[in-house]
Parts: C-alpha cells; sequence; structure tokens
C-alpha cells in the first residue's frame, strides 16, 4: 500500500513548510517541481498542490498534466493549488479588490466535513493572495468562508480532491497541522510510520546493499549533518568507512584541532588533512561569492581525489547532503536558476571515478538531529550550529587573505563564546561573524583609526528554509562589541544584522 506523499512545487515561499509539517506528522513526502511530476506515482497515497507567486490568469502561469492524480488521488490544494483547480476545471478566478493578506477567520466551517474535524468556527488562518476565487469548479461544493473570501475553502463532489485559499504549513494557522493530519490520516489512510527509529533502520540496510563491501571515503566537517552521515555508514559498514577531515585555513578559531578531538571515542575511523594554503591560494584574488563558492569546490574535490588514492580500491564517495540543498538546487524556473551553489549537490567530474552516496539527502536539518539522537550521539555535537561548507570565505565580503581570516576568527570566537557564556547558544539556531569589505572612521585614545567593520548575525530556524533574527539582549551586545574592539587588532565598528529570511539569506554571501 502507498503510504508517501507528493508536494508539487509551483514556486511558493512556503513549499518547504508544507513538508516540514508533514512531517512532523511522522509522514514521509517529497516535494518536486510542478513540471517533473514522477511518472511512477505508486508510492504516493496523496498529493499536495503548493502555492505560487504566479497568478492562474497570467500567460504563463504553471499548468502540469493532472490527469493521473486528480479523480484517482486523495488531492489537496493550497493557496495557487486551490486557484488552479478552479481555473482550469469550470470555475472563475478573478483579481480581487480586496486583497487579503495575513491573519484571517474562518467565519463559517461546513463542520460535518471530516478535512475541519476538530477544528472550529473563527479559527485564524493566514492568506497570502491578490486574486479570488469567484465561482466555484464544476461539482464544487463550499466548506469554509472569511469576511472577506466566499470560497475559503472547497470540495469536489465524487472524488477526493480538495481545496483551501489559506496556508495552513504556517505557524499562524492555528488549527493548520490539524486540517493536515485530518486530509492525510484520517481522510487518504496514511500510517505515521516516518519516524527516526525507522530511518535508522531503513537506511542502515539499505546502505548495506548498496555499498556491499566495497570501501568508502567521508568528508567530516565537525558539523551535525557530516556527522550523523558518518554514524549512519559506520552502523553500515564499519572499517570500511574511512572519514577524511580537510583543513581548508577558512575554518573557525582552532576548529581543525577541536573536531578531530571530538571524533576521539566514537569509533571512527579519522585522518586530518592540513590544506589551508592550498585553498587561500585557490581563493587568491577572487571576490565574486558564486566563483569562491566553485573555487572551494574545486579544491575539495582535487583534495578528495588525492587522498581517495591512498585509500586502496575505495568506490564511493560519501556526503551529507540534506533536503534543503536539494531543495534550492533545483529551482521550479529551470536548474540555471538557483539561490547559491552547492558544493556538495550534483555530480563529480569525469577524472574522479567515485560512486556518491548520500544517506541523509532527503532530511531537513532538525530531523537530521533527531535521527543522531537516536544513534546516541552526543547532545552538545548535534545542538552544534550549522556552519557554511565554504566556511569564513562566505563571510568575508570580498577577497580573502590571511590576516583576514584571522581578525574574522578571532571575532567569531569571541561572539560564539559569549553567547555560551550568556547562556543563549542554544536559543539561537545559527550565529557568526562578517567582515565587511569597508572601513569606518573611528577614535582610540587620541587617535584617530580608520579600520574594518564587523557584522554579528544571529537567527532563529527549524531548517533554515526561513529564518528571523534574534533579539540578543543589548547588555550582551555592548559587552560582545566592547570585547571585540579592545581585543581584535583592525576592527574599530560592530553593527547586528536585524534582517530576516526572507527576503535576505542567513549568510551574506
Amino acid at each position: 500500500m502507498p503510504n508517501n506523499v507528493l508536494i508539487l512545487d509551483f514556486g511558493s515561499q512556503y513549499t518547504q513548510l508544507i513538508a516540514r509539517r508533514v512531517r512532523e506528522l511522522n509522514i514521509y513526502c517529497e516535494i518536486h517541481p510542478y513540471h517533473h511530476i514522477p511518472e511512477d506515482l505508486s508510492s504516493f497515497a496523496a498529493v499536495i498542490l503548493s502555492g505560487s507567486p504566479f497568478s492562474v490568469r497570467a500567460e504563463d502561469a504553471p499548468h502540469p498534466d493532472l490527469s493521473n492524480i486528480k479523480g484517482h488521488k486523495p488531492l489537496l490544494g493550497v493557496c495557487y493549488g486551490a486557484q488552479y483547480l478552479a481555473h482550469f476545471h469550470g470555475g472563475k478566478v478573478e483579481s480581487s479588490n480586496i486583497r487579503e493578506y495575513g491573519r484571517a477567520k474562518l467565519t463559517t466551517i461546513n463542520d460535518h466535513e471530516d478535512i475541519f474535524a476538530s477544528i472550529p468556527e473563527d479559527t485564524q488562518v493566514w492568506m497570502s493572495h491578490a486574486d479570488t476565487i469567484s465561482e466555484l469548479p464544476a461539482r464544487a461544493v463550499r466548506l469554509a468562508s472569511t469576511n472577506d473570501v466566499a470560497n475559503a475553502a472547497y470540495r469536489i463532489e465524487g472524488e477526493e480532491t480538495y481545496a483551501i485559499q489559506f496556508h495552513p504549513e504556517v505557524y499562524h494557522t492555528t488549527h493548520g497541522k490539524q486540517l493536515l493530519e485530518n486530509f492525510l490520516v484520517h481522510m487518504a489512510g496514511i500510517k505515521p510510520t516516518w519516524t527516526p527509529a525507522a530511518f535508522v533502520e531503513t537506511t542502515v540496510s539499505n546502505l548495506k546493499k548498496k555499498v556491499g563491501n566495497d570501501k568508502v571515503v567521508l568528508g567530516l566537517s565537525g558539523g551535525v549533518d557530516s556527522t550523523v552521515a558518518a554514524v549512519l555508514l559506520n552502523k553500515a559498514i564499519g572499517k570500511n568507512l574511512y572519514c577524511i577531515f580537510v583543513n581548508n585555513g577558512l575554518l573557525r578559531k582552532n576548529e581543525f584541532q577541536n573536531v578531530l578531538d571530538q571524533y576521539k571515542g566514537m569509533g571512527l575511523n579519522v585522518k586530518g588533512v592540513d590544506a589551508s594554503a592550498r585553498f587561500l591560494k585557490a581563493l587568491a584574488g577572487e571576490s565574486d561569492p558564486e566563483a569562491k563558492r566553485k573555487a572551494i569546490g574545486n579544491a575539495f574535490i582535487e583534495v578528495f581525489d588525492q587522498e581517495a588514492h591512498l585509500v586502496k580500491d575505495v568506490d564511493w564517495l560519501a556526503q551529507g547532503t540534506i533536503y534543503p540543498d536539494v531543495i534550492e538546487s533545483v529551482s521550479v524556473n529551470g536548474p540555471s536558476v538557483t539561490i547559491k551553489s552547492h558544493h556538495n549537490v550534483g555530480g563529480l567530474p569525469d577524472f574522479m571515478k567515485l560512486k556518491i552516496v548520500e544517506p541523509l539527502r532527503m532530511l531537513f536539518k532538525d530531523e537530521v538531529r533527531r535521527v543522531g539522537a537516536e544513534l546516541g550521539i552526543d547532545p552538545e555535537l548535534l545542538g552544534r550550529h550549522p556552519f557554511p561548507g565554504p566556511g569564513l570565505a562566505i563571510r568575508i565580503l570580498g577577497d580573502i587573505t590571511e590576516e583576514k581570516v584571522r581578525i574574522l576568527q578571532e571575532v567569531d570566537a569571541i561572539f560564539i563564546n559569549g553567547l555560551k557564556e550568556w547562556k543563549l547558544y542554544d536559543k539561537v539556531w545559527q550565529a557568526g561573524a562578517i567582515l565587511l569589505p569597508i572601513q569606518s572612521v573611528g577614535v582610540m585614545g587620541d587617535e584617530r583609526t580608520y579600520e574594518r567593520v564587523v557584522a554579528l548575525r544571529a537567527v532563529e530556524s527549524t531548517d533554515g528554509m526561513t529564518a528571523d533574527w534574534v533579539n540578543l539582549p543589548y547588555e550582551f551586545l555592548q559587552e560582545t562589541s566592547n570585547y571585540i574592539i579592545n581585543r581584535v587588532k583592525g576592527v574599530n565598528r560592530v553593527v547586528y544584522d536585524i534582517s530576516s529570511k526572507p527576503p535576505a539569506t542567513i549568510e551574506w554571501e
């Protein structure tokens, strides 16, 4: 029996949140661009259509063929998905005089409908649309309304097709998770079997079958993803796993040795490789963010190729790729439109004869941590903030020099250690410092200075797909700023970044 959920992405900023809410119900789901519907739908028990920045009335509106889905599988259209099901099936969607964005109330609900079971009238929902459904499609039955939107929810008679104008996946829709549970568990009959324990058991079994007695090299970073991937592989293939931790010269202060010490006693075969000079040389004079990422990615490949040749008869390269990496690297507008390139997503050059294995490829960050806990990994390691693969190179705006790296390492160490001392570290999802490509006038003692500016960044999130800046105490920021300016030669100004994602990204490059 199929037990998975297919989410068709029409380009909404909330699509990843739909997936996260579904997985919180312990149900496995996959996101696919609307123009790449899987040919084999046999493993999917239900389908969800996401929202979109498009209007269904536009000439270039996404218009996939749903003939193998609609009327054949339980289907839920969300926002654009609801308008799509109306517009292309006999209903009417118009530009509304009253645009509905933000909080709204469902003033009427057909409470006899299973999809609204345990959801009260006047429940708060989150709207984000300019168009409105003025006429329902053929055989449609209205299920809910707001003060401004008559057709806030409907279903199609004779099939398991439902549509809602609001977003159940966002926090502000107070009973959104209940609605998704009603649709997926109680109506589509999907069993909530997607648990960390089940993932570990299935993944270890699949790795044994896939890799067999082959040897695998894995690039450890000291972060959560690569560590969990290493422990999973170690559980599956044991001594045939060879872990390599590369010092690219762009790590945090003392991180190379600290990470190597951290892995002692975990039963992993880890080799440390100091290639910092090689990476800094590859980055010399390079200022463009994308070019820096590619230079670092290429250098990693060269190092791994060199190290892999030292392991006799190695066949596989393992990576800690997680689902947000995959999603951000495959845009609904085509593979050329990406937010940023990920050096751990995609193929390897022809000269590397290694196959890729990515045991965490379908997990979000919070799921990786739960799997790590299931594997018995130290909570302190699992609670470590994410750190970008390119390291400090994308936190130094402009070209990279040894001196800039040293300055930023000192600033970053003060900031991160301060968060830990003030018991703020675990309340922050990710934090770091950014060295700006500008200098500012300052006064130290009786002297005029013209030195560098650093920005501090701390965000709260669950998986990095969306994030909000953390309201750190003024006293902490004041103490940290003073400490940085007094202790780090070359810095005379500290600023704090209060931008959210979207529209800003977590990293500056």
